[in-house]
C-alpha cells in the first residue's frame, strides 16, 4: 500500500513538473531569445533581421492552396491584412489561419462523435466545435492587440531617436532606417514597420503615402497623430525637430498615464485571487486550531468524552 501511494505521488510530481516545464517553454519562447542574442552579438547581419518585409508575389503553391480554401478573394485579403497587423506578413500565414479555422471545429466534432457516440451527444459535440471555431479569431485579436501595445509603448523612444538622427544632420529616410536598426531588439514590431516604410520609399512610393500606410497598418492613435503631424510639417515647411520633440513629450506623457492606469486597476484585479486562493488557506491556518479546540471543549465535553 505504501509503495502504491509513493508511486502515485511520483507520477503526480512528474506530471506537474512536465506541465510546468512545457508552460515555461511556451512563455519564454527560446527561439526569440536566440534571435535577440544573435542580434546583440552581431552574428546576424542587420539586413537579415526580418525576412520578406514587403512580401513577394504569391507562389504557385500558395495559389494552389488558396484555390482549395472556401473563401472569397475579398475575405482572404481581409484575413491577410489582419495577419499582417499581427506581424505575420506574406500569403502563407493567411492560408494557414483559414485552414486552422476550418479544420479545428471539424476535428473537435469528429473526436466528440468518436468518443461519445451519436444521438444526443452530437449536440454537445456541435456546440464544442462552434466554440472552437472562434478560438483562432480570438487568438488573432490578442496578437494584434499585443503588437499594437508594443508599437504604442515604443513610439516615444523611436521619436527620441529620430530627433537625435535628424538634428545630427541625417535625412528622414536615413533616420528611419537607423532607428529601425536600433529598435530591432527592444521593439521588433516597430522596427519592422520602419523597415516597411523604408522599403516602400525605396520602391518609389511618396514619403507621405508610406507614412499614411504605416498608420493604416497599425491603427494606433498615437501613430495616426504622428503621421498627421509629419504631413502638416512637410506641407507647411515647419521645423521637423521641434515638432517631433513636442510630439515625443506628449507620447511619453500618455505612456506614463497608461502605466498609472494599469497600476490603479491592479488592486481590483488582485481581489479575486486573494479571495479564492489566499484567504481560504489563511483562515484555515489561523482559525483551524481554534475551531478544533472549541469543538473538543463543547461537543466532546458535552458527550462526556
Amino acid at each position: 500500500m505504501d509503495a502504491q501511494i509513493t508511486a502515485l505521488f511520483g507520477l503526480l510530481f512528474v506530471a506537474v513538473a512536465t506541465g510546468t516545464g512545457a508552460t515555461l517553454w511556451w512563455l519564454t519562447d527560446p527561439q526569440d531569445a536566440k534571435r535577440r542574442l544573435s542580434e546583440v552579438t552581431g552574428t546576424r547581419r542587420p539586413a537579415e533581421r526580418f525576412e520578406s518585409v514587403m512580401g513577394d508575389a504569391p507562389s504557385r503553391a500558395v495559389r494552389r492552396a488558396r484555390s482549395f480554401v472556401p473563401k472569397s478573394p475579398q475575405s482572404m485579403n481581409r484575413v491577410q491584412r489582419m495577419m499582417a497587423a499581427a506581424g505575420y506578413h506574406g500569403e502563407w500565414p493567411a492560408v494557414l489561419f483559414v485552414v486552422a479555422q476550418l479544420a479545428l471545429p471539424l476535428a473537435v466534432f469528429a473526436l466528440g462523435v468518436y468518443f461519445f457516440g451519436r444521438g444526443t451527444p452530437m449536440i454537445f459535440s456541435g456546440l464544442a466545435a462552434l466554440a472552437v471555431y472562434f478560438v483562432p479569431t480570438f487568438w488573432l485579436g490578442r496578437k494584434i492587440e499585443q503588437r499594437r501595445t508594443e508599437i504604442r509603448n515604443g513610439l516615444p523612444d523611436a521619436i527620441d531617436l529620430l530627433i537625435v538622427c535628424i538634428e545630427a544632420g541625417s535625412g528622414i529616410d536615413q533616420s528611419l532606417a537607423r532607428v529601425g536598426e536600433e529598435l530591432a531588439i527592444a521593439y521588433p514590431p516597430l522596427a519592422r514597420e520602419f523597415d516597411i516604410i523604408c522599403a516602400e520609399m525605396r520602391a518609389g512610393k511618396p514619403r507621405m503615402e508610406a507614412f499614411k500606410n504605416f498608420a493604416e497598418r497599425t491603427k494606433v492613435d498615437d501613430v495616426r497623430s504622428l503621421v498627421a503631424m509629419l504631413v502638416q510639417t512637410d506641407r507647411f515647411g515647419t521645423s521637423l525637430g521641434q515638432a517631433l520633440r513636442t510630439h515625443a513629450e506628449t507620447s511619453r506623457t500618455k505612456r506614463r498615464q497608461r502605466a498609472e492606469e494599469k497600476a490603479a486597476k491592479l488592486g481590483v484585479k488582485l481581489l479575486f485571487p486573494l479571495v479564492f486562493c489566499l484567504f481560504p488557506a489563511f483562515y484555515l491556518v489561523v482559525l483551524g486550531p481554534s475551531m478544533v479546540r472549541i469543538f473538543r471543549q463543547l461537543v466532546w465535553g458535552t458527550l462526556g468524552q
